[in-house]
């Protein structure tokens, strides 16, 4: 009686545990949804600043900014790294720094230096563990990013590239596909690339007219640009956070249900076995007398 017992216990601890993790993934699936509509309210701005600096890119400039120019010699690289601050979100994580971890060897395979700025608690315990050169850090911007929350660690990256202390600045997360799929992606911002489209599009736009001047406008905008693309990043890597955490939790209840099942079959036939036991004991004993 003692073995269905602990059995009975078990039943109970993995249905309190159910509990918690639909509890879990109903939350996952509303804060999902508030992110991905932050998401596609950042999309127009995102859009528009992008058509405008594709614009520059094949403008005949009077002003050419160093964030348009290629640099010949690439020595130090620069990543901004964008993870989640809590865990329960599956392989999504482990999947983006594996990702990372090849391209730093392609790196330093061509004898470049790595410097990172991380922006979630996971990124820094990863990377803090494996001893990269860390230029800059934060953690724990919530549910609710604003782009106050990442300027800094944008300004310092920035400010790095000026100096050339780094020739090329890449960022790092995870890419939203749908509710079932995220993918982690490493994308180049700066320089900013011309691609195809931009270079078919180069007799078609002339130069802007700038008021006060060139250098002022496209400066500002040029930065702008460059903390939209992050901004937008960090949202999309929540998205695909609290998505991941939703398919990881519906998962462990899935797998919950499905331990409940086996138990409780095995808690029958022992529950079985001792019924039977206890008749054959009471047969034999009548037997007796």
């Amino acid at each position: 009686m003692t073995c269905t017992r602990d059995i009975r216990t078990k039943i109970n601890s993995i249905q309190n545990t159910q509990k918690i993790t639909k509890a879990m993934e109903m939350l996952a699936i509303a804060k999902m949804r508030k992110n991905k509509l932050n998401m596609l309210a950042h999309s127009p701005y995102a859009q528009m600043i992008h058509k405008i600096v594709s614009h520059l890119l094949c403008a005949r400039l009077e002003y050419k900014h160093p964030y348009l120019l290629d640099r010949e010699s690439i020595m130090r690289v620069g990543c901004i790294v964008i993870s989640s601050d809590r865990g329960l979100v599956g392989s999504l994580n482990t999947n983006l720094f594996r990702h990372i971890l090849t391209n730093i060897k392609i790196w330093e395979k061509n004898n470049m230096d790595v410097h990172f700025a991380l922006i979630g608690y996971k990124s820094v315990l990863f990377f803090s563990g494996i001893g990269v050169k860390i230029i800059a850090q934060i953690t724990g911007i919530g549910d609710k990013p604003q782009l106050e929350d990442i300027i800094g660690i944008v300004n310092v990256m920035l400010k790095e590239y000026d100096k050339n202390n780094i020739n090329r600045l890449y960022i790092a997360n995870n890419k939203f596909i749908n509710t079932m799929s995220q993918s982690p992606q490493l994308r180049q911002l700066l320089p900013i690339a011309i691609n195809n489209e931009n270079v078919n599009k180069s007799n078609k736009f002339g130069d802007y007219l700038y008021e006060p001047d060139s250098k002022s406008i496209v400066d500002m905008l040029l930065q702008r640009y460059i903390e939209s693309q992050v901004y937008n990043s960090v949202i999309e890597n929540m998205v695909s956070e609290q998505a991941a955490r939703m398919i990881t939790m519906r998962s462990a209840s899935d797998n919950g249900g499905e331990m409940i099942e086996e138990l409780q079959l095995t808690y029958n036939r022992m529950r079985q076995s001792n019924i039977t036991q206890e008749l054959t004991e009471i047969i034999s004993g009548s037997s007796v007398f």
